[in-house]
């Protein structure tokens, strides 16, 4: 038996232009896209702009429950009164949203 006839044999058909191969990982990604990162983005965007508009005399809740009120605001934390007399100091990460209001930050068992 001939090897070029082997070669032949074993080469795909031709399934027309080499972009048309392409596209349907191009769908996946796109969709991918649309689906997950997008959304993702825009919550990440919404959690950063509400951690940098929080200013002193805000009633807030942390991610871990605790209620209070921002008596003193750094960088990278924030102090809470929590009760008279009893100011903790937490990060600005820790801070989940406003007292009443729905959370902005999404708690990760609900993910």
């Amino acid at each position: 038996m001939d090897i070029s006839k082997l070669f032949a044999m074993a080469s795909p058909a031709d399934s027309g232009p080499v972009w048309l191969q392409f596209l349907p990982f191009a769908l996946i990604l796109a969709i991918f896209y649309f689906i997950i990162l997008l959304p993702m983005k825009r919550r990440q965007k919404k959690v950063q702009e509400f951690r940098t508009a929080l200013k002193v005399g805000d009633k807030v809740i942390t991610t871990s429950g605790i209620y209070g009120v921002i008596t003193k605001l750094n960088d990278r934390s924030i102090q809470l009164q929590i009760a008279d007399k009893v100011r903790v100091e937490v990060s600005r990460a820790a801070v989940g949203g406003l007292q009443g209001e729905d959370p902005v930050v999404q708690d990760s068992s609900s993910m």
